[in-house]
């Protein structure tokens, strides 16, 4: 029996993309994604996101604060090879400068941030 065009589509996950050096966040985040429907991956620094390649990616969540390449120099690489790609920046720290967080192109979630806000913003990225 043949899979129509539109049972196909529906079987391929959207892949999030998340970067975050604390590993706790990280497992939780992936295990969030995968229980909404997503494909995660997970990456402990900006560095390991880009060795990896953007390609195949739909969606980036990633911490601002991270050692060596931050979440704003992380949003700004990818802005500049793929424009398109939604970023999401989230960020323990209230103190973030306004203006510098304009850098994504999605929006900025404070931790601790209510969970069904962040899936619903993924889902509308994607749409």
């Amino acid at each position: 029996m043949a899979i129509d065009g539109e049972q196909q589509a529906s079987n391929q996950r959207s892949v999030v993309a998340v970067v975050d050096d604390d590993p706790v966040v990280l497992e939780a985040l992936e295990d969030l994604l995968e229980s909404a429907g997503y494909s995660a991956r997970g990456f402990p620094s900006a560095e390991s996101l880009l060795s990896n390649g953007l390609s195949g990616l739909d969606v980036i969540i990633t911490d601002i604060g991270m050692p060596g390449m931050d979440g704003f120099e992380l949003c700004d690489a990818v802005n500049s090879v793929r424009p398109e790609m939604p970023v999401f920046l989230m960020t323990g720290r209230h103190d973030i400068d306004g203006k510098r967080s304009e850098t994504s192109n999605r929006g900025l979630f404070r931790k601790p941030f209510d969970t069904r806000i962040l899936l619903a913003a993924v889902r509308d990225a994607l749409v």
